[in-house]
């Protein structure tokens, strides 16, 4: 493909045994035509803006192109999904078009809602353009928040009929990571020793390398599985603590959906906070709660038990296993403790500060304040603290946390004038909030990506505030219907 004439071009997942994925053609769409591109992602496989608007590049993201002649594949992977064993599972609407090399490394190209393959189960392998825009959106969202994320390159829109609640059009993503690797890639092979070793060699080789004990040909399996799992449990406790820290909900943690490499995987029922609650579900189907978001820490290291359950295959022991288990909280709370003290305004943290953020979130839940806006407006309390004030419902009770926090500064915080910027750079003005993807959507279904343009410039730089754009800040008016967002979403 000329696209790509002048850059590394292969599939470093075909390296491993057949028995990993299925050769598979995508599901051509009729009549594709490119409703967005992603000049940032584009980037990072070394594309040009022009080449955003060529034949080729449509062709690719549509299905119908190949990657330097590469036959597109599915990979097979497991799962506990909503804390049950699943069994397998796999790329039911995904198909991995192989890699390319880009200017700070190597991206995996796969294209999400292409079509039927092996792993479909009862699935029609399509995705709707409903959900295309939500996840096209929320990994430029997430991108620009700073939080480690797959990248979508471009939005595929066709006129081809696909059934949900109501009858509604398919839509393809195509979508950029340097690994597309689960856990439950790990946990499909957790009764397989010879395949179990193969996955941990690949993906020791190509991300991990430094958690290699021994050599290639003579590895030390067991070492370099707990070597592995170390990082990975360290990796995602970062991740989670991201996420709490901006009200995100990812709705759908199940083992499928948790990436190796510790990036935010897969957005289906997702969303940014309004109003704060600590027990807040955004999605639908979890009728028990199991994802909330006061859940997902927990959520997150009952995973990790799973992956480390799939590697006693290679020889290593519980206890082992356990260990490398370990960290999860102390890094949890490094990195919560941290970027909570970057968003009050705090020089470091200390111990006793713990009580003042329960005391915080205890706030926000009772008054059900805007979470987004409640971090942001914080920054401007020392001057004019009536904006602030007027996000809850009884300003004598916000006054009172107030106090203490003032006294907090007093006592350690930086100087005020550094403060504000500070804060300001650690809070985010604009996030994808679930009203705004819809507005997107709507204009989507009526062939217009100019909400969608307006929303990734937004967010791309979330942090600074954009003169005309001040509704984009707000939460949802009350006369808007909430947004119910599904596994169908």
């Amino acid at each position: 493909m000329a696209l790509f004439s002048n850059r590394p071009v292969g599939c470093s997942f075909a390296s491993l045994p057949t028995s990993f994925y299925t050769r598979v053609a995508p599901r051509r769409l009729t009549e594709p035509r490119l409703l967005h591109a992603n000049p940032a992602a584009a980037a990072l496989i070394g594309l040009g803006t022009q080449d955003l608007s060529s034949p080729d590049f449509l062709d690719l993201c549509s299905g119908q192109g190949r990657l330097n002649g590469i036959e597109p594949l599915a990979t097979v992977y497991s799962g506990h999904q909503f804390g049950v064993w699943a069994g397998q599972l796999g790329d039911g609407r995904a198909h991995l078009l192989g890699d390319v090399g880009g200017p700070e490394g190597t991206w995996e190209v796969q294209l999400k809602g292409s079509g039927r393959t092996p792993y479909s189960r009862m699935g029609d392998g399509w995705a709707v353009l409903r959900s295309s825009v939500r996840e096209y959106l929320a990994s430029e969202a997430m991108a620009g928040l700073g939080i480690p994320t797959t990248r979508a390159l471009a939005l595929v829109a066709s006129r081809d009929p696909v059934m949900r609640e109501t009858p509604e059009t398919a839509a393809v993503v195509t979508r950029l990571s340097p690994s597309f690797v689960r856990f439950g890639h790990f946990e499909h092979w957790g009764h397989s020793a010879a395949e179990q070793a193969a996955l941990l060699n690949y993906v020791v080789t190509h991300w991990f390398p430094e958690c290699r004990v021994g050599t290639v040909t003579e590895p030390d399996l067991p070492a370099t599985a707990c070597r592995l799992l170390t990082e990975v449990t360290r990796r995602t406790a970062r991740l989670i603590a991201q996420w709490q820290l901006v009200g995100f909900c990812h709705g759908v943690m199940n083992t499928d959906n948790m990436s190796i490499l510790g990036l935010t995987l897969d957005y289906g029922p997702y969303g940014f906070m309004d109003a704060f609650q600590a027990d807040h579900v955004c999605n639908h189907t979890d009728t028990q709660g199991r994802y909330a978001w006061n859940a997902q820490p927990a959520v997150a290291r009952w995973n990790l038990y799973r992956l480390a359950g799939s590697l006693l295959v290679l020889g290593c022991t519980a206890s082992d296993l356990e260990s490398c288990l370990a960290p999860f909280e102390t890094e949890f709370l490094r990195a919560y403790h941290a970027g909570l003290a970057r968003k009050f305004g705090l020089s470091d943290w200390h111990p006793e500060d713990a009580q003042l953020g329960d005391d915080w979130w205890a706030l926000l839940h009772a008054q059900r304040a805007d979470f987004t806006l409640a971090f942001r407006r914080l920054a401007d309390v020392e001057s004019d603290p009536a904006p602030w004030l007027d996000l809850f419902a009884d300003p004598g009770a916000a006054q009172a946390w107030l106090t203490r926090y003032q006294s907090r500064l007093v006592l350690s915080g930086p100087p005020a004038t550094g403060r504000r910027a500070a804060m300001n750079a650690a809070n985010p003005l604009y996030v994808l909030r679930n009203h705004l993807a819809q507005q997107a959507i709507q204009a989507a279904q009526q062939g217009d990506p100019s909400e969608i343009d307006r929303l990734f410039d937004l967010l791309r730089d979330p942090y600074t505030e954009r003169p005309g754009h001040e509704s984009y800040a707000r939460g949802p008016a009350a006369d808007i219907p909430a947004v119910a967002v599904s596994c169908s979403s």
